[in-house]
């Protein structure tokens, strides 16, 4: 990428790799206030299960109804991060996630693998989300299982 040195670009990239642990791990302790600081405030989302969110506040407000109930590891791997200027990136993360919850007296989960399309903005001197598009190619659920469980997804 013209525009940065080698040095900047492995330093943009170890950031963006941050960037995108720290996500998953918010999400999974839910620390929402600062899962919302990893996103810029113009932030898209749109995930298979859910209708698309136009802002990082409507996102985390959604995924905190979404979350209330459910137990969550998230594991992103195998980054391919593209440069388009030294302030702008896109990015696609292979994904395995599960999901656990209580479904009257039995403990349900949902697996999941796909990928993360994302883009990246670096403003103030820091690098932020800007979109995010999951995309899922192989699901599966304990049976009997009913997900989103009842009572989890609707909007706040």
């Amino acid at each position: 990428m013209q525009g940065m040195s080698d040095i900047e670009r492995l330093v943009a990239l170890e950031e963006i790799k941050l960037l995108k642990a720290r996500r998953d791990r918010y999400v999974d302790t839910k620390l929402w206030e600062d899962l919302e600081e990893l996103h810029a405030p113009d932030h898209r989302s749109y995930n298979d299960d859910y209708p698309p969110w136009t802002t990082a506040a409507e996102m985390i407000a959604n995924v905190r109804v979404i979350m209330d109930r459910l137990r969550t590891a998230h594991h992103s791997h195998t980054p391919e991060i593209t440069f388009e200027s030294s302030t702008q990136a896109s990015g696609i993360w292979a994904m395995n996630g599960v999901s656990m919850w209580d479904q009257g007296d039995q403990e349900h989960w949902f697996v999941a693998f796909g990928h993360y399309f994302e883009t990246y903005e670096k403003r103030d001197d820091r690098w932020l989300f800007t979109s995010r598009h999951l995309k899922y190619l192989f699901t599966k659920m304990s049976p009997g299982a009913v997900f989103p469980p009842p009572g989890i997804g609707d909007p706040p």
